[in-house]
This record gives C-alpha cells, sequence and structure tokens, in this order.
C-alpha cells in the first residue's frame, strides 16, 4: 500500500507526505502526456466507421457532385456495428461523420447535403445520433471524423467555408455527448464540384483554418476531446495507412518545426527524440485494401497473418490502433470482416493468456536510493501506477527474473511509467538456456507499451538490460509469455504464363484445392509449379506437420492467364521493359513521361482476343518510395484498334498514401485492345510508372 501512497502523493492526489518520501520519488523528465493522453492510449484499440455516399458510389473520395438521395442503406444497424467492435476488444469507434465530398450523416442546420435529404428513414434519421446510443448501450467510446477539405462546399477556400466548418464543429461537439478523439484528415484542397465551379482550389493546411482558435473552440466546449491531426494537435498520424509504427517510435515530436511545415510526415513513424512535446501516434489502417465499401474486395479482407502483424507492430510498438471497417450497402459490418476479426481477438487472447513472471524471484542491479518502494517487484505486481526506478544519473541497468523451473517463452511485454516520461533509448532482452546467457533480442524505445515477438526459448532466467536511457528510468511493467506457435500462410502467384507457385515458411508442407473449397491435410499436397491458365480461385493452406497445426486458408483469384497478351503500343519509356506491365509479378514496374515527354502518355495493350470486360485493374508502383504515382486517368476498350470508345475517367483516390491495386468497373463490353491513359500524377510529376494493369470479368 505505501507504493501506491507515494505514487498518489507524487500526482497531488494525496498530499499529507513527509518531505522525506516526496523527495524519493523520482521527478518527471521531459515533455509529458495529459491525463486526456494517457487515458487514450490506454484505450490502445478502436474502430473508424466509413460509410456514407462513397459507399453506394463505389468510391474513395466523392467529387462532391452526387446526389443525397444515393444514400439509403437497407438495413443499418449501428447496434451490430457496436457488437462485433465490442467483441473484438476494441473500446470505442470513431465514425466519418463528413468525408471529402461534404456528405453529413447528421442533419446539419447549415447545409441541404445531408441524411435529411436522403430515402434513409424518410429524411427524418440521425446516423451520428443512432451510433452514440449504440456506443453508450455496449460502453464503447464515441469519436467523430470531420473532414476539413469539402469538395461540395461553393465557398470551400475563402473565409466563409472555415465558419461553416466551426459551425458543424459545434454541432458534433454539442448534440451528441462526449466525444474521445475528433479526427482531421491531412487531406485538405484540390479539384472538386464547389457548387458546380468544377475547378482545383489549393489552401494552406497550416494557416487557412486557423487552427489555433478552431482547437480554442474545441476545448471550450468539449475539454475532455482529444483533438487529432492537423494543427497542434495532441496525437499524430503514424506516417502510413498500413498500421504500423516504427521499431524506434516516441510519443514526442517537435511540433513547432511541423506546424512550420519543416517536418516530412514519414518521420511520423518513429517520432522526434528531442520533441518538444508529447504527440503520440495513432497507426490506422483498414481490414481492406480501401477505406469504403467495395463488394469487389470482399474476398480481399486483409488475412490474419497480416492482421497479427499489425497488432504487434502498432499497439506492441507505442501506439493506439485504428482498424477501420468499411460498413456496407446494407448498412452492415460484412461478414468476411467479422470472421478475421473474431480470428485475430482468438489468436491475441491465446498469445497473451498466461503471464509467466508473477512469481518468479526478481532482482535489480540498481534501486533508486535502495528505496524498496522502487524496487523491481514492482514491475510484476499487476499495479499500474507502480514501477521500478532507478536513481536520476543510472541511464545502465539490469533486471532478472530466475524461475522455479525452466519455462518456455516467446513473449515479452514491457511497459515505462509515461506519467512521468518517456526514457528509455536502447534495451536488450536475455535467456539463460542451459546455464548460458543468450541474447534473444536488441531493441531501442519502450513508450507506454513494446511487445516483442521472438523464437522460443526454455529458459530458467530472463534479464531485461537498459543500454541508454536519457535519464533514470522508471518501469512500470514486465511481462512474458509463451504464445501457441502460429503457421504463416502460404503466398501464392501466378505469372502471366500461368504458372502457379505457392511459397511458404519452415519447410511447412502445403495443400490446395481448385474448387473454391478450403482445403485440408486431405487435400492435393504442393510439391511443385504448375500451369492453370484458366480462371480460378486457389486455396492453400501450410501445415506444421510436427505440431499437426494449419495455417488460415489463402485464397487468391486469377482471370483468363495472360500469355497471349502484348503491349504494341507506348508514347514514350522503354520498348524492353513494357511488358512488366502485363507479366502478374507487381514487385516489377515500368516507368513512362519525363520532362521532355509530359503528360498525359499513352500505352495500348493487344489481349490476343476479343473477351468480355467488366472493368479494368491498375496496380502502383509496390516497391521503393511511394513516388512516380499516377492519380489521374483514362480507360479505353476496342475490338479492332480503330474504333476505340471510353469506358473509365476519374482518379486514383488517396493512392499517395495506400498505393494498392485500384479496381474501376464499368458496363460490360467487348475488347481485345485496352488503352490506358496517365493524364495526371501524384504533386504534378511528370514520370509516372506501372506495376500491373488487369481486367475484370
Amino acid at each position: 500500500m505505501k507504493k501506491i501512497f507515494l505514487s498518489l502523493c507524487l500526482f497531488g492526489v494525496i498530499s499529507n507526505v513527509s518531505s522525506q518520501e516526496l523527495a524519493n520519488a523520482p521527478k518527471p523528465f521531459g515533455p509529458l502526456p495529459t491525463q486526456k493522453q494517457i487515458d487514450w492510449q490506454e484505450m490502445e484499440f478502436y474502430a473508424f466507421v466509413h460509410f456514407s455516399l462513397n459507399t453506394f458510389t463505389n468510391k474513395e473520395w466523392g467529387f462532391g457532385d452526387e446526389s443525397p438521395e444515393l444514400f439509403n442503406p437497407s438495413q443499418l444497424d449501428v447496434r451490430q456495428w457496436a457488437r462485433v467492435v465490442k467483441e473484438a476488444g476494441m473500446k470505442g469507434i470513431i465514425l466519418v461523420a463528413k468525408h471529402h465530398d461534404g456528405f453529413c450523416l447528421w442533419p446539419s442546420a447549415y447545409t441541404e447535403r445531408s441524411v435529411k435529404n436522403s430515402p434513409w428513414e424518410n429524411g427524418k434519421g440521425d446516423l451520428v445520433k443512432e451510433l452514440a446510443a449504440a456506443c453508450k448501450e455496449y460502453d464503447l467510446k464515441l469519436g467523430l471524423y470531420l473532414s476539413p477539405w469539402d469538395r461540395n462546399h461553393p465557398q470551400y477556400g475563402k473565409p466563409e467555408y472555415v465558419t461553416y466548418f466551426r459551425n458543424q464543429l459545434k454541432e458534433l461537439l454539442t448534440n451528441y455527448g462526449d466525444v474521445f478523439e475528433m479526427w482531421f484528415d491531412g487531406a485538405n484542397g484540390g479539384d472538386g464540384y464547389y457548387g458546380g465551379a468544377n475547378e482545383t482550389r489549393k489552401i494552406n493546411s497550416l494557416t487557412y483554418y486557423n487552427w489555433d482558435e478552431t482547437y480554442k473552440l474545441i476545448y471550450s466546449i468539449a475539454p475532455k476531446t482529444l483533438v487529432w491531426g492537423v494543427g497542434p494537435s495532441e496525437a499524430r498520424w503514424i506516417g502510413n495507412e498500413e498500421g504500423r509504427a516504427g521499431k524506434t517510435n516516441w510519443s514526442l515530436l517537435r511540433q513547432k518545426d511541423e506546424l512550420a511545415g519543416k517536418v516530412h510526415y514519414s518521420e511520423f513513424t518513429s517520432g522526434h527524440e528531442d520533441g518538444e512535446k508529447w504527440v503520440p501516434g495513432e497507426a490506422d489502417v483498414s481490414i481492406r485494401p480501401g477505406w469504403f465499401y467495395h463488394s469487389v474486395e470482399d474476398d480481399k479482407v486483409r488475412s490474419l497473418d497480416e492482421m497479427v502483424d499489425i497488432y504487434y507492430e502498432s499497439i506492441g510498438r507505442n501506439a493506439t490502433l485504428l482498424l477501420n471497417l468499411p460498413v456496407d450497402t446494407r448498412g452492415l459490418v460484412h461478414e468476411n470482416d467479422e470472421a478475421r476479426l473474431k480470428e485475430l481477438v482468438t489468436t491475441i487472447k491465446a498469445d497473451f493468456k498466461t503471464e509467466l513472471l508473477k512469481g518468479t524471484k526478481v532482482q535489480a542491479s540498481n534501486t533508486r536510493g535502495n528505496d524498496s518502494n522502487f524496487g523491481p517487484q514492482n514491475v510484476i505486481d499487476g499495479n499500474k501506477n507502480t514501477y521500478w526506478a532507478t536513481d536520476d544519473k543510472v541511464k545502465q541497468a539490469t533486471i532478472e527474473f530466475t524461475f522455479k523451473k525452466p519455462t518456455a517463452i516467446n513473449r515479452i511485454l514491457l511497459q515505462e511509467y509515461i506519467k512521468l516520461g518517456q526514457r528509455v533509448k536502447a534495451f536488450s532482452v536475455e535467456a539463460n538456456v542451459n546455464g548460458q546467457w543468450k541474447t534473444i533480442a536488441n531493441e531501442t524505445t519502450i513508450g507506454y507499451k513494446r511487445i516483442l515477438r521472438v523464437d522460443r526459448v526454455l529458459a530458467s532466467a530472463i534479464r531485461v538490460n537498459i543500454l541508454d536511457a536519457k535519464a533514470g528510468f522508471v518501469i512500470s511493467t514486465i511481462e512474458a509469455f509463451n504464445a501457441p506457435t502460429f503457421v504463416k500462410e502460404p503466398q501464392i502467384s501466378r505469372d502471366k504464363n500461368g504458372l502457379i507457385t505457392i511459397k511458404t515458411e519452415d519447410g511447412n508442407a502445403v495443400y490446395y484445392s481448385l474448387d473454391g473449397k478450403n482445403p485440408s491435410e486431405k487435400s492435393t499436397l504442393y510439391k511443385a509449379p504448375f500451369v492453370y491458365n484458366k480462371a480460378v480461385e486457389i486455396k492453400a493452406i501450410s501445415r506444421n506437420s510436427k505440431e499437426k497445426i494449419n495455417s488460415a486458408v489463402k485464397s487468391a483469384k486469377y482471370g483468363i492467364s495472360k500469355e497471349k497478351w502484348k503491349v504494341i503500343s507506348i508514347s514514350s519509356g522503354d520498348n524492353k521493359s513494357v511488358e512488366r506491365i502485363i507479366d502478374g509479378d507487381a514487385n516489377t514496374d515500368w516507368e513512362f513521361g519525363n520532362k521532355d515527354n509530359k503528360l498525359p502518355q499513352s500505352i495500348i495493350v493487344d489481349m490476343g482476343e476479343v473477351r468480355p470486360i467488366k472493368g479494368f485493374t491498375f496496380t502502383p508502383k509496390q516497391i521503393g518510395s511511394n513516388s512516380n504515382l499516377i492519380s489521374n486517368y483514362e480507360f479505353y476498350a476496342s475490338e479492332d484498334n480503330i474504333t476505340w470508345t471510353k469506358q473509365s475517367e476519374g482518379e486514383f483516390s488517396n493512392i499517395k498514401h495506400n498505393p494498392i491495386e485500384q479496381i474501376k468497373n464499368f458496363t460490360e463490353v467487348k475488347a481485345r485492345f485496352l488503352r490506358f491513359v496517365a493524364t495526371a500524377a501524384v504533386g504534378n510529376g511528370q514520370s509516372v510508372s506501372i506495376a500491373e494493369i488487369g481486367i475484370v470479368e
């Protein structure tokens, strides 16, 4: 009880403490989190919901001219969303209340572009209100996304729009109860409908919205709301849309430099060791390739392997995880997404089922002032408010745990007591195996939480070595686990000629099916690459025969193979390497256009025969930096290479930060020849690249 008492004294909860006891406590170091930020970090895992007009127009970014009458879900059930989220162990839901197209999911008094002019609930509905009630029922916190950019509003780019934006903020923050997080997207300014102007409007996102005043408004209405995104935010984007923080991840940021435009977003992945502000990272990712629902992605839900990796590389790397669930046209979280979430929950629960350090003999090379109140036993007492602390000038120390008998471990969890700051710069973990100390991990930062996946060892003892720190450190928790063996899915690929290759790790056996049924160890055993050039859905599993454990099912769909395809015309670029765009390998790419041959640039592909097509696919460059990306396109089809019809044109929305395969559908036509035109590039570049062109059949 005494050590809890001391912790409460340190933060002013209890004041009648002796000066000697207070003097023994470590002092805060560097930037510190607010209680709001601590509460937010402790949520760890919460949901994003993208559901709006884009769901019904099959877009990622609406242009702003779409009719509100298109919003008409047939079975909308926000309680189903809340149930799925709760069962997945998530602590809240952030709803996209208004995306870039300006459509509002609440009946805003300041615009007609909202649910009040949709058929849903005869225009009497309020989706934000319904979700707020569902969150309350399921004990979830409600967060809201309000896009600063509005591609519909006629006054966007002018001072009048900022007033409109703030008026909508007031509505959202006053009418729906507590909002744990207000989310502002970094996409600001560009082309749009803008009330019929159909033009490009550019703004300075750092100055246009007068963020200081906007934040003051938010805090005056909702002081409990944490603000994320653009401006002097209390949490930061992790710098990618893959849900992955850096192995080094400081909760600190040079925010003054960021607000002056001197920090590139790629730096958000790791934060800044010398940051002057506590701005922890939030890792956002969608459970599917896109953020909004697209039926063609029903079989492209992220694999269990990938979801598990995302968990460990976000929450396990000192970030929170914001996982997007794209609600479908019915108004429901799709059953495929729910099934994957259940698999993830089962896996993570099994990984952390039994903690192994509680009850071990624990000792440390240094304890602050030899005061038992700050001793090493605090890291295994299950109390987040107690901690092991070292003397102020001690930046290296070791804590050791001795088991009663050799114990198998393959997970290590560590937490700093972040109320006193983030301090650890480098640490290692060793295991005593058969009387010999073996290093099993070398890492950098810890922060709120760090989880390590290591090879399983049978250890009689483990020790954590803090190798470098900014100051004497404070560690609140160290835990160890023995997670079940996880068998990774096999990887399936097919080349231009229909040659199918299936790869696995650790010499595991692979079983597969070609009839769409889930395989088992009784299915066909994969022995070598084989040719299958018809349309097919391949399903495969890896099997650890020794432990009799199967992986999750890996699925891959292919149309008729491309062995007859040829590129017959290019407007610029290297003729010799252009075949890379139809080689079936997304890891190869081809580049065309330059300062002398400016966009638009085009290519023509001959499929070798006339066939019905319902759309096309475009895969951007996958290897290396996300440069040379095509942002706008035109797509034509022809049966004879003489008469061409335009089948599709538009933008590859958000491709800069989410460079995934783009799928564009259109009314079925017969074609032999395809012409793809790159009309614009991200950042107004002239040199662009393509990894793969395909068709939807």
